[in-house]
C-alpha cells in the first residue's frame, strides 16, 4: 500500500493539468483547448494548487470497533471501502471519520450494535477495490458503503474501467449477501484550489463518471447517493470550517454532511421502511435508470435505486430507478468513541458516547 503522502500526492489536481494538456494538443472536439497558451494556462493552475494543497502528514485515525453496544440484538456489520474521503483523511480523531459518524448514526436510529470495520486506502483508485472487497467478504458484511472516484479524475482513469472495478465489487459484496451503498464521484470542481479553466473540466469529468458509476451500480443491485457538490455552497462560504488543513480534503463538520445526506439511504437499504419516504422533497419519483443518473449526478444529495413499473424493471429506455432527493439534514449524529475488546471490532458492554471535537 501507498504511504498517505504518496497517495495524496496521486490525487493532486496538477497531475490533471498535464492529462489536460496531453487531451488539449490533439484536440476533443468544438470544445477542446487547443491552444498552446492554454495548456500554460492550465500548467500554471496545476503548479498554484500544488502550493496551496500540502502533502499529508499522517494517515487517517481508524474507527473500527462496536458502536451502540449497550443495544440489545446482533451487531449489524458495515463495512467501509474505497479512498480518503472513505477513509477520512483531514480529520484527528477516530469519533471524527465518515465511518464512526455512519455507525453512531445507523446504532441511533435503529436501537441496534453496529460493528464497523474501515477497509478504505487514501488515495484508492477504483482499481484498488479488489482486495478491500477481499477483506470485507472475511467479515460476512451486512451493509457496504463504497466512496470511490476522485482519484479515478484526477488520473484520467476511463470512465469504462474505473465503472467495471466497481461493478465487479458492488457485485461480488450483494452475491454475497451485503446490501450496498455507493456514494458517487465528488465534484473535484468545488475544490477550492482548483481554479477555472481547470475547474470546470473537473466538474465535468466528475459528473460524467458520477452518472456512470450510478448506471452501473443500480444494474449490479446497490444503492447510490451524489455527493457531488454537496458541500460546495458551504465550501464556498465558510471554507476554514469546511475544509481541512490541507484544503482539500472535507474537515470533520464536512464529512459530518456528507454522512448525514447518506444516512437516510444506508437505514433504506437495511430495511428500515420509515427511511424510504423520509425527508422527500419535489423531484422524486420514478425514471429510466439513465435518466436518474444524469439527474442525480447533477443535484447532489439525490438516493437512486432500481424500481419496477407494473411489475417489470425494464421499460423502452432501459431499467426504471427509484430517485429521490432528500433534505439536507445538519443534525447529524455525533460520534461515539466505539468499544474495543482485546481488538478492534470486539463486542462489549457498553459504548462511551462523546460530541465530535474540534469544530470551528
Amino acid at each position: 500500500m501507498d504511504q498517505a503522502g504518496t497517495a495524496v500526492r496521486d490525487q493532486a489536481p496538477w497531475r490533471v493539468a498535464r492529462r489536460v494538456a496531453k487531451v488539449a494538443a490533439v484536440g476533443a472536439g468544438a470544445t477542446a483547448l487547443t491552444a498552446a497558451a492554454t495548456t500554460g494556462l492550465l500548467l500554471g493552475q496545476a503548479r498554484q494548487a500544488r502550493r496551496v494543497i500540502p502533502l499529508a502528514e499522517a494517515p487517517p485515525p481508524r474507527g473500527d470497533g462496536v458502536y451502540g453496544a449497550k443495544y440489545p440484538g446482533r451487531p449489524i456489520t458495515v463495512v467501509l471501502l474505497g479512498d480518503s474521503s472513505a477513509a477520512g483523511y483531514g480529520v484527528h480523531r477516530p469519533r471524527e471519520t465518515p465511518g464512526a459518524l455512519l455507525a453512531t448514526g445507523l446504532s441511533r436510529r435503529l436501537r441496534r450494535p453496529v460493528r464497523l470495520y474501515r477497509l478504505a486506502v487514501v488515495g484508492s483508485l477504483s482499481a484498488g477495490l479488489a482486495p478491500q472487497v477481499e477483506a470485507a467478504l472475511e467479515r460476512s458484511p451486512d451493509l457496504a458503503v463504497i466512496l470511490i472516484g476522485g482519484n479515478d479524475v484526477t488520473n484520467r482513469t476511463p470512465h469504462a474501467v474505473a465503472v467495471r472495478f466497481l461493478v465487479d465489487a458492488v457485485r461480488r459484496l450483494r452475491d454475497a449477501g451485503a446490501q450496498v451503498v455507493v456514494g458517487t464521484c465528488p465534484d473535484l470542481g468545488a475544490i477550492q484550489p482548483i481554479k477555472p479553466p481547470l475547474r470546470w473540466l473537473a466538474r465535468r469529468w466528475s459528473r460524467q463518471l458520477a452518472a456512470a458509476q450510478t448506471v452501473a451500480v443500480v444494474e449490479a443491485g446497490g444503492w447510490t447517493v451524489s455527493l457531488g457538490d454537496l458541500l460546495g455552497p458551504r465550501f464556498a462560504a465558510e471554507p476554514a470550517r469546511m475544509f481541512a488543513w490541507d484544503h482539500f480534503h472535507p474537515s470533520a463538520e464536512g464529512y459530518a454532511i456528507a454522512v448525514a445526506a447518506m444516512l437516510p439511504t444506508a437505514l433504506a437499504a437495511l430495511g428500515a421502511a420509515d427511511e424510504r419516504r423520509a425527508g422527500l422533497v419535489e423531484g422524486e419519483g420514478v425514471r429510466s435508470l439513465p435518466e436518474a443518473a444524469h439527474e442525480a449526478a447533477r443535484n447532489a444529495g439525490t438516493e437512486v435505486s432500481g424500481a419496477q413499473v407494473a411489475g417489470r424493471d425494464r421499460g423502452p429506455a432501459g431499467r426504471w430507478a427509484q430517485l429521490r432527493r432528500r433534505r439536507a439534514w445538519f443534525g447529524h449524529p455525533r460520534g461515539e468513541e466505539p468499544h474495543h475488546g482485546t481488538e478492534p471490532g470486539a463486542t462489549g458492554e457498553t459504548a462511551t458516547p462523546s460530541t465530535v471535537e474540534g469544530r470551528a
